[in-house]
């Protein structure tokens, strides 16, 4: 019995965010764009982030088609959409121009793209380990298209698997929640 309190009250303090200090906010970090241009979170301040690890060789990659008409209906509702191309999981061995290329011939994905990057690990990105740091576990990809979503007011609101598609009602009611914020 004791036993089993212990590794419940272990367990909630595993899978919730309760210790998030943020001494940092999204605002705070930057990405270097597909484009070689700098992709500036602090400019999305009071706006929605979706952050989306991709890659183009993967079951999900069908999901850049539902990114991209999320982006066209949001974005005017500050709404913004950050597809992050990494290798990580060993699905996205192109070049930034051959990524690029083929989200836009494919998907006519329009929304910021970033330079391929590392997600997890000691050589993620900053933005990365900062959302494992404040939001657990439930922050770090564990594949392609994983979503973390920063709200309006800069911390980690949530996130979705890769499994959960971005025209999903789940995925959906939650953004909608999150413009009402």
């Amino acid at each position: 019995m004791i036993k089993n309190f212990f590794f419940l009250i272990l367990m909630i303090g595993f899978f919730t965010n309760a210790s998030a200090n943020y001494s940092n906010l999204a605002y705070d970090y930057e990405f270097n764009s597909i484009d070689g241009s700098k992709i500036e979170l602090k400019d999305f301040k009071n706006k929605v982030v979706i952050v989306v690890n991709v890659a183009s060789r993967c079951g999900y990659t069908p999901q850049y088609s539902d990114l991209q008409k999320l982006w066209i209906k949001y974005q005017n509702q500050d709404v913004v959409i950050i597809g992050v191309p990494t290798n990580n999981f060993k699905q996205e061995p192109g070049s930034n121009k051959e990524i690029k290329d083929f989200c836009e011939t494919n998907f006519g994905v329009n929304f910021p793209m970033t330079e391929k990057i590392s997600v997890i690990g000691s050589k993620a990105h900053p933005f990365f380990k900062w959302a494992k740091d404040n939001h657990g576990i439930g922050a770090i990809p564990k594949w392609n298209f994983h979503k973390i979503i920063v709200g309006k007011d800069g911390k980690v609101a949530g996130t979705f698997a890769s499994f959960t598609k971005p025209t999903s009602k789940k995925f959906l009611d939650f953004i909608e929640k999150e413009i009402k914020n």
